[in-house]
């Protein structure tokens, strides 16, 4: 089976073979999958953003007592 990763750096999908792993996200079962890399950070990163407290932080930022 074949992996696929969303190269940073030069903003592409790669293989095996691209750049450093500092530099990629994935792995990927697809380039499809690959390809949407950073769209799937934007989707998470927004959930998270409007998810609920349970990290333990109060709407400030600071911590719970």
């Amino acid at each position: 089976m074949s992996q696929f990763w969303y190269c940073l750096k030069h903003h592409a999908v790669e293989g095996p073979d691209g750049c450093k792993a500092k530099d990629r996200l994935g792995p990927y079962d697809s380039e499809a999958e690959a390809s949407r890399a950073l769209d799937k950070v934007e989707e998470r990163n927004e959930a998270w953003d409007g998810g609920d407290a349970s990290d333990g932080d109060d709407a400030e930022g600071e911590p719970r007592a």
